[in-house]
């Protein structure tokens, strides 16, 4: 066999180089086509790369102008915010590096709302756009956020404590009290917004409304315009305070002044001692005093019904902001609904409240406490259940009104003790040998007329006690019979275990330290909802607080 060249099939002659030279110019002619066909792809890959990155940075730049837009007009719009609302947009760019992109601010605002609408451009320019004849491509934004009120309840927790009557502080209460009513619902032409009115000093006189509704108090002291409940600590445990809780009424009694422990006889109609010694109740120091206009206001809109109640309020008592926010707190409650629907239709309350309390979740309520004290806890007093209601150990003469008590542990064989007689004898006292009559006497007749330490000291102190310390022992352990006391620290522990419930319920909690001490200033500022929700104001400042308060009403949210 033999080997195939190259050559083989092929004519050495002349004829063969014309084809040769053909193939070699189709060779030429197409490395230059590949050539600028390769050009061609590079170029359109170049820009597509150049497209993507000038599309890459418009969106980072437009999101960033979005985002920093949405964040200014929220802060902007919120009524919380104090600041100008345009200045505000302003700050977020400048602070964002972006100041210069920023086009117009509108803001639009009423009594319950607040409109903030901003816009923006960024000029972007591309690198390879401009090569297809796009010039400019500006990154745009636009945002607005409105903060506007829907439904909402208020409860206005005062404090009516007898140092509310110094320095004009009453009066200023008044004052920032009536313009914050007034602001508030004169432009609610929908009836969306109620307002509750608790007054508290040493208890909180529920009044007779809602004292009809409580079907569960026992101890009524039967007294006109005394409609306080001694709640259990237990109470403090949830927001709701349901109209079946059995609960104790406060005793009529004066159970902080002091007496005059001598060992001689002291009339019960004394009035000679130093103030604070006398015989008589003092009214001022009943944990319940008997004034009407220190009752709750139950929800309203009336402008002219609220005020009315704000200027009845009379300065008198302890503090007790526990109970006073507790209550409150139990109004908004929606286990309430029930309680209001009856008194709507009992004409107690407004029919455009039906459906109130609200449900905490209800996204379109909002529930407002504004709590304010100018004090701090008083250690809380009440009278004890067994001495609240029922026959008491103490006769009353029906010749002299002259009173005897029966001590069945006197070593004494007459049982009857005679103050004003300092002796004892075997029946009550009368005034009378031949069928003198005498009444025994309720706990709350006994209250009416005599303070506690007074009953402790000349009716059994002297009585049972032969020596000064007996008397100081038996005066001791009387006044503990007879009543029973809340220390200040569980009363600061109580406000603030409520105080977090209210907040963890979403109701929004403003504090007011009116001219307080330094911890009813802790415990206000604690117990509010934010450093932003506190305000510590001294004469008229609690104004300018109640106005801030006021122009704060609303619900949040980004509109656009």
């Amino acid at each position: 066999m033999s080997m195939f060249s190259l050559n083989d099939g092929f004519q050495h002659d002349g004829r063969s180089q014309p084809r040769f030279a053909a193939l070699h110019r189709l060779r030429k002619s197409q490395d230059g086509s590949l050539t600028i066909l390769a050009l061609t792809l590079f170029l359109l890959m170049v820009m597509m790369g150049g497209l993507a990155v000038d599309l890459m940075r418009y969106e980072q730049t437009r999101t960033t102008l979005q985002n920093t837009l949405d964040r200014a007009t929220l802060a902007s719009a919120a009524l919380t915010q104090t600041l100008n609302p345009k200045s505000v947009v302003a700050d977020y760019f400048t602070k964002a590096g972006m100041d210069k992109y920023l086009k117009g601010v509108t803001v639009s605002e009423g009594m319950n709302f607040r409109n903030v609408t901003a816009d923006a451009a960024a000029a972007t320019e591309p690198y390879f756009l401009h090569l297809i004849g796009q010039q400019d491509m500006d990154a745009k934004g636009h945002s607005m956020a409105e903060q506007r009120v829907t439904n909402v309840e208020i409860m206005l927790v005062l404090d009516v404590s007898g140092s509310m009557a110094s320095n004009s502080k009453l009066a200023n209460l008044k004052t920032a009290a009536n313009e914050f009513v007034d602001t508030v619902l004169s432009s609610d032409a929908e009836h969306k917004i109620s307002i509750g009115i608790v007054p508290f000093n040493g208890q909180v006189n529920i009044g007779p409304d809602l004292r009809a509704k409580y079907t569960a108090l026992t101890d009524d002291p039967a007294v006109s315009n005394v409609q306080c409940v001694d709640m259990p600590s237990s109470v403090y445990n949830s927001t709701a305070l349901p109209t079946s809780t059995s609960m104790s009424m406060t005793a009529h009694a004066d159970t902080y002044s002091g007496t005059n422990q001598t060992t001689s006889w002291v009339s019960y109609t004394d009035t000679n001692y130093a103030i604070g010694y006398n015989a008589t109740y003092n009214s001022g120091n009943v944990w319940c005093p008997p004034i009407g206009g220190n009752i709750i206001r139950l929800p309203s809109e009336s402008i002219s019904t609220l005020q009315s109640q704000i200027n009845g309020l009379v300065a008198v008592g302890a503090t007790s902001i526990n109970a006073g926010l507790k209550w409150g707190l139990a109004l908004m409650d929606p286990s309430a609904q029930q309680m209001y629907a009856q008194l709507i239709g009992a004409n107690k309350m407004s029919a455009d409240l039906a459906g109130r309390p609200f449900s905490f979740t209800d996204p379109e309520a909002m529930k407002v406490i504004v709590l304010m004290t100018d004090g701090e806890h008083f250690a809380e007093e009440r009278v004890n259940s067994d001495y609240k209601s029922g026959p008491s150990d103490l006769y009353k003469s029906n010749n002299d009104g002259n009173y005897s008590v029966y001590l069945p542990t006197a070593s004494n064989s007459n049982k009857y003790w005679v103050p004003h007689l300092s002796k004892f004898q075997a029946t009550p006292w009368t005034n009378s040998s031949n069928n003198g009559t005498y009444t025994r006497q309720t706990w709350p007749q006994v209250w009416s007329a005599m303070r506690l330490s007074y009953v402790a000291w000349q009716f059994y102190a002297r009585g049972l006690g032969s020596t000064s310390s007996a008397r100081n022992t038996e005066y001791t352990n009387r006044m503990a019979a007879f009543r029973s006391q809340t220390a200040t620290t569980s009363m600061d522990s109580q406000l603030q275990q409520i105080c977090a419930l209210a907040k963890g319920q979403g109701v929004i909690v403003y504090g007011i330290a009116f001219e307080a001490p330094t911890n009813g200033q802790t415990q206000i500022r604690n117990c509010s909802t934010s450093a932003a929700h506190y305000f510590n104001a001294a004469g008229l400042q609690i104004r300018t607080a109640f106005r801030a308060i006021a122009s704060n009403i609303s619900q949040l949210r980004l509109t656009q």
